[in-house]
């Protein structure tokens, strides 16, 4: 598949010990996005953040959490990825789904 000119970059962030169906969250979703057809998605872990409840997590030497920020991003047309966001957000109880227009220069 090839992506060229205007997209749409799909952020979702959430918690490291969400989970949907017993299974981590994020996997659910990378899983949902792979089986939409989109075209590529990343998660990331972070090192420091907190949401809507104002509780930081970190991770430290002295101090260790185990529910870390996730972020996941995605990227596509604005089609596709118009069409995955209500399973999106069906897995989604607490955490954040941005959304934005993006230039793709190259891909693959």
């Amino acid at each position: 598949m090839k992506i060229e000119g205007e997209a749409y970059l799909l952020r979702i962030f959430l918690g490291e010990d969400d989970r949907v169906d017993g299974k981590p969250a994020y996997k659910k979703i990378v899983e949902v996005l792979r089986e939409k057809d989109i075209a590529g998605a990343t998660v990331l872990r972070g090192i420091l953040g907190y949401g809507a409840s104002s509780r930081i997590h970190s991770a430290g030497l002295l101090t260790l959490s185990s529910d870390l920020p996730i972020v996941i991003e995605a990227v596509d047309t604005v089609e596709k990825i118009e069409k995955v966001i209500p399973y999106i957000k069906g897995y989604i109880k607490q955490g954040l789904i941005t959304l934005e227009k993006v230039k793709v220069l190259k891909y693959p």
